[in-house]
């Protein structure tokens, strides 16, 4: 079963740590993923940029509106996701636990089931 591992960003709690737990914290993903990679469970990681770079598309009248992001006025942002594949719900909770954002209070890493799953490289291929 597949599920979507979120890390939400607060920048007030990020700005508030030491430069020592931050380098900590970005270094433990590096450790994190070669543990997952080597027990198969990793799909798929993404960072993902600033809220100030992204840009949001709403059709309206069958014309788009492209405003600059992110699309809620919010403290806390999607930083990145990890995609995983584990035998149940309680083992992604146990690899969820392991992402380093997890230990910092004001930071939390939210654990969805994913219900449909498409892969591209093989939709392609068998195109």
């Amino acid at each position: 079963m597949k599920f979507l591992l979120t890390m939400h960003m607060n920048p007030e709690v990020w700005d508030a740590l030491s430069e020592e737990t931050r380098e900590g914290v970005m270094a433990g993903h590096g450790d994190f993923i070669a543990k997952i990679r080597a027990s198969g469970e990793l799909v798929n990681t993404q960072a993902l940029t600033l809220p100030s770079e992204s840009a949001v598309v709403r059709v309206r009248g069958g014309v788009p509106a492209i405003t600059d992001g992110p699309y809620i006025e919010s403290k806390e942002f999607l930083a990145g996701f990890y995609l995983v594949e584990c035998e149940s719900k309680a083992r992604a909770l146990e690899v969820a636990a392991m992402i380093p954002d997890a230990s910092i209070d004001g930071l939390a890493i939210e654990v969805r089931p994913v219900a449909f799953f498409a892969d591209a490289e093989s939709e392609i291929e068998q195109g």
